[in-house]
């Protein structure tokens, strides 16, 4: 029997270091693939359109949204993001793992929709920790910063919901832990993939 892909949704509070995770674990491992996003939003300093996000019209979003062609969509300060289902469903049937970086109201439509996936919540080790890390960033203003941190709040009221939580103190010990994750579930006798 050919295995079919696991889907690994990685929420977090923008700061706490998903994106860095991410990049990491894809090095690691071949058998992962990153799904990229669409978004209304305009790039940040450094992303690449394809690479780290698909920059779209607020036009073409809706059309997407209304062709039921995004496995999950949420608005997120003004700006919409949006998971492409062709994407996840092909890799998944090549029998590849996909990481899908999204935040926690898309990870809710997925767990609710009854589509297979496990997933985790990445967590600075506190609040002060996330505002210092958004403040090195650079690229919002401190108005922007207390809107991400009044959400980050909310965000770890979700935490229950999820099947993992990985605190990313050290980066070398957030990856080491994400990966027993994923080895985890690539072992369990009656995985996702069986499922669905």
């Amino acid at each position: 029997m050919s295995r079919k892909g696991l889907l690994f949704v990685l929420s977090a509070p923008s700061g706490s270091g998903k994106t860095t995770l991410m990049d990491r674990l894809q090095r690691r491992d071949r058998h992962l693939v990153r799904s990229v996003s669409r978004t209304t939003r305009s790039p940040r300093p450094g992303e690449r359109h394809g690479r780290d996000y698909w920059f779209v019209t607020p036009a073409q979003f809706a059309a997407e949204r209304t062709r039921g062609a995004l496995l999950e969509d949420a608005q997120v300060l003004h700006h919409w993001y949006g998971t492409p289902r062709r994407f996840i469903e092909a890799a998944r049937r090549r029998g590849r793992d996909v990481l899908l970086g999204i935040d926690v109201q898309g990870a809710r439509q997925i767990k609710r929709s009854g589509y297979p996936a496990v997933t985790v919540f990445i967590q600075a080790p506190g609040m002060a920790a996330l505002r210092q890390r958004l403040r090195r960033r650079g690229t919002e203003t401190p108005a922007q910063i207390q809107a991400r941190l009044a959400l980050a709040r909310r965000e770890l009221r979700c935490v229950p919901e999820y099947d993992y939580v990985v605190v990313n103190d050290r980066l070398d010990d957030a990856v080491a832990q994400l990966t027993a994750i994923i080895t985890a579930e690539r072992c369990r006798v009656r995985p996702a993939w069986l499922s669905s």
